[in-house]
């Protein structure tokens, strides 16, 4: 499998900037105690703004190269996994962010039952994704295929869905093009 994101992780970053960061604070409910987990994180674009509201903060990407960009902010944790199947133990994490990785994992599904796995019962997960209901969006899901990206966008809905069998108290939030999905164990 080409590596998509290791072929642009040197200039990821002055690409793809954090959004609204204090959006995903405040859902989150930061500053807490504890470890945070983000899923898909590579270069620690936003995990290494929330570094100083918990006491870990733990980056599990598949691409070494994106990965290889977080040791540059310090204090991150690089591990190289799939989503699907984590390296931590049962609940691990306080939280964890997704932040527009959902649509780019081998099986949603699993990777759901993962996250919620390594959750701490008093935990949360926020996903944030792109909302394909969104005009630019399609076009951006259109241009992952072509491309060759294992993209699979899903409707914030069908996110919700994802995490149901788990937990009923799913809350979704939209603003514009972005969605966010918060699921509290």
């Amino acid at each position: 499998m080409f590596d998509h994101f290791g072929l642009l992780a040197p200039v990821y970053e002055k690409f793809i900037k954090p959004s609204q960061p204090e959006q995903l604070i405040s859902l989150l409910e930061l500053p807490a105690g504890g470890r945070l987990l983000d899923v898909g994180g590579g270069t620690g674009r936003v995990s290494g703004f929330l570094s100083d509201l918990v006491d870990e903060v733990f980056i599990a990407d598949l691409s070494p190269k994106m990965l290889a960009q977080s040791l540059n902010k310090g204090g991150l944790h690089p591990v190289c996994s799939h989503a699907e199947k984590l390296p931590f133990p049962e609940g691990f994490f306080e939280r964890i962010i997704m932040i527009d990785t959902l649509h780019h994992v081998c099986s949603q599904q699993d990777t759901a039952a993962e996250l919620w796995r390594v959750l701490k019962p008093g935990g949360r997960i926020i996903i944030e994704e792109p909302n394909i209901a969104h005009r630019g969006v399609k076009l951006i899901a259109l241009l992952e295929k072509i491309a060759l990206m294992r993209s699979h966008f899903l409707s914030p809905e069908q996110i919700q869905k994802l995490f149901q069998q788990f937990q009923d108290d799913i809350q979704i939030r939209h603003d514009s093009h972005i969605s966010w999905i918060i699921i509290p164990k």
